[in-house]
């Protein structure tokens, strides 16, 4: 995660997670997760306030949130407390076991980090799924160059050329660019399917 990202969200963790638990609903999302994902492990990583990780335990898919911010993870534990949260960041995910999870959920992560890391990101994400489990990732566009917002958070430029090489092997189901039903911002979303080791 991005050095400046990070403590842009660790020093105003609550106002950030208030912002977001005030927006819609992602319609959209919960739609899609309904469509593509199957009951079993999820995790949610970059889950931020635990809005999604919650929705997402309670409608059939347990979920564990992971996220690097001190500050995130302690207003996730406090707004939500029967969801299970840890501490883990991309593109290592540390103590993540491989093949742990049916879905794996990475809403407007990628954008955080170093360009250099997306590639190594998406891969993280496709290894902790279980074959067949099915991964929705999501990032918010940005044109032109790397931008960093009034509170210091960056918002890389990410190719979506880099993301689809780095999800082998996993199916590519759904590729679009939208306006979140949530946050108003324009997004580039991707859902793919782990395949089974070929006997």
């Amino acid at each position: 995660m991005d050095a400046e990202t990070l403590q842009a969200y660790d020093t105003a963790a609550a106002a950030f997670a208030d912002d977001w638990d005030s927006q819609p609903a992602g319609t959209d999302l919960q739609a899609l997760v309904r469509r593509y994902f199957t009951p079993g492990p999820t995790a949610d990583v970059g889950c931020g306030s635990g809005r999604d990780a919650a929705w997402l335990t309670a409608n059939g898919f347990p979920t564990v949130g992971f996220e690097p911010s001190k500050g995130l993870l302690a207003e996730a534990k406090r707004r939500h407390p029967d969801v299970v949260f840890r501490s883990a960041a991309l593109p290592e995910l540390k103590d993540v076991a491989d093949g742990t999870f049916t879905n794996v959920l990475c809403e407007t992560v990628i954008m955080h980090l170093e360009p250099s890391a997306v590639a190594n990101s998406v891969r993280r994400l496709v290894e902790i799924l279980q074959p067949g489990g099915t991964l929705y990732l999501t990032w918010r566009v940005t044109e032109g160059s790397d931008q960093r917002d009034d509170a210091g958070r960056l918002y890389a430029v990410v190719e979506p050329d880099v993301v689809s090489a780095a999800l082998n092997p996993a199916e590519l189901l759904l590729e679009e660019e939208v306006v979140s039903s949530s946050s108003g911002k324009t997004i580039h979303r991707l859902i793919a399917r782990k395949d089974h080791p070929h006997s």
